[in-house]
C-alpha cells in the first residue's frame, strides 16, 4: 500500500499507514453507501466525496504553512502528491476489483435490484 506525505508539516517526509487507515476509509465509505437513494445517484455521492476529500487534503495542507505565499509557492508540487497517490490507490483498487469482479460485483448489484 501506498505512503502518505506528512503535509501537515510540510516536508517530504513519509509515514507508513497505521493500522487504523482501512477502518478509517470504510467508514467513509459506509458514509457515502448512506447517501445513495433514489435521490442521489451513486455518480452523484462519488462526487461529492472527492470534493470533500479535496477540500480536506487542502485544509490539512494550509495547516502546515505559516502564509498563503509559502503555501502558493508549494502548489505544484502539493498537487502533483495528491493526484500520484490518488492515481496510485485508483489503480490498485481497480485491479482488485478486476481480480475479484464476481466476489465483489454480483452480490452488490443483486442487493441494488431488490431495493
Amino acid at each position: 500500500m501506498p505512503e502518505t506525505k506528512d503535509t501537515s508539516k510540510n516536508t517530504a517526509h513519509k509515514t507508513p499507514i497505521d493500522s487504523e487507515f482501512y477502518k478509517r476509509a470504510d467508514a467513509h465509505i459506509t458514509l457515502a453507501n448512506g447517501q445513495i437513494n433514489d435521490k442521489v445517484a451513486p455518480a452523484d455521492a462519488t462526487n461529492s466525496l472527492m470534493f470533500a476529500s479535496s477540500r480536506f487534503n487542502a485544509w490539512i495542507t494550509a495547516m502546515g504553512f505559516k502564509s498563503a505565499e509559502e503555501m502558493k509557492a508549494e502548489k505544484a508540487e502539493i498537487v502533483n502528491f495528491f493526484t500520484t497517490q490518488y492515481k496510485h490507490m485508483l489503480e490498485e483498487n481497480f485491479e482488485n476489483y478486476v481480480e475479484n469482479f464476481e466476489q465483489f460485483i454480483t452480490g452488490a448489484k443483486a442487493s441494488q435490484e431488490k431495493k
